[in-house]
């Protein structure tokens, strides 16, 4: 990496680890904005990505969608385009070299709005492209990124400052090495756009039953080619999406809430709690009450250190 990216790093490293005094993720004034500090090597996170560009400035993290790892350290940046269900780890953190990193959401607005004052466009209605995508680090991208990360020294400056700088972000991912990919989140028509449409259903109705020809027919497309589209987009089935955000549901439940595993499984859309601990132990590689056994050790591990 350049000079000048190894300073603009730097200042970045300063102001996150000034806004983040303790290890785990940190909203921010800027709403959009979170930073993430890990002093030690994690283990498998589960959650669903928003669409969002992460950057790390210090260490580095795998990200898994479905059986494709994506690593990103502060060499490259990673964005989700849509709503997808992830497994992260950090892979590289120690207390001298703390992991540190930044999260920016957008939505498919924020991109349109871009769009909307170019004079061209590169992007083809008739690709589609997987949500996640790593791309190399650019200055240009960095220093636009540093400068929204400054107003919070300055929070009067927010309201107006954070939307302007953050197109700017947009504008700078769209122009660089897979910016296409981003594209096709906000035009109409398109085979990713269309796949999002159908995401953001089975996201809020995770727990329902759903015919694959209901939502190839809400994509405008055939069964063959919704299939198709569906896994380039998710690398996964919609069948092995919705398991997946049911399972990762169910597993929040479990931890933050005092209900036994059938509670959940029904809650989560399950009519079989047995079938539920199955998928799960494949999931998470222990059945709900062993696993939620692990989480408690582990934690208690941590804060004893």
């Amino acid at each position: 990496m350049s000079e000048q990216i190894d300073k603009l790093q730097d200042e970045l490293a300063k102001i996150i680890e000034a806004y983040s005094v303790q290890d785990g993720v940190h909203a921010t004034a800027i709403p959009s904005l979170f930073f993430n500090r890990q002093t030690t090597i994690t283990g498998p996170a589960y959650g669903v990505f928003k669409p969002s560009l992460c950057i790390v400035v210090q260490g580095a993290k795998d990200v898994w969608l479905a059986q494709e790892r994506f690593r990103y350290s502060p060499a490259d940046y990673l964005v989700a385009s849509v709503d997808v269900p992830v497994i992260g780890q950090v892979v590289e953190a120690s207390p001298n070299l703390p992991y540190l990193s930044l999260k920016l959401e957008f939505t498919p607005k924020d991109v349109m709005d871009v769009l909307s004052n170019l004079e061209t466009r590169i992007a083809s209605k008739e690709t589609s492209s997987h949500a996640i995508f790593v791309s190399q680090i650019e200055t240009s991208l960095l220093d636009a990124v540093l400068r929204l990360v400054r107003l919070l020294d300055n929070p009067v400056d927010i309201p107006v400052l954070a939307p302007l700088v953050t197109k700017e972000i947009l504008y700078r991912v769209l122009q660089g090495q897979h910016g296409e990919k981003l594209e096709q989140l906000a035009i109409e028509g398109s085979y990713t756009y269309r796949i999002k449409n159908v995401i953001e259903r089975l996201m809020h109705r995770y727990d329902q039953a759903f015919r694959i020809e209901d939502l190839a027919e809400m994509a405008n497309m055939s069964v063959s080619s919704f299939h198709r589209h569906f896994k380039e987009v998710t690398a996964m089935s919609p069948l092995q999406f919705q398991k997946q955000l049911r399972l990762y549901e169910a597993r929040r439940l479990l931890l933050s809430e005092a209900a036994d595993a059938a509670e959940v499984a029904f809650r989560v859309g399950y009519e079989s709690p047995s079938q539920f601990s199955r998928e799960y132990s494949r999931m998470f590689g222990l059945p709900p009450k062993e696993d939620l056994k692990r989480v408690k050790v582990s934690y208690n591990q941590q804060t004893d250190e």
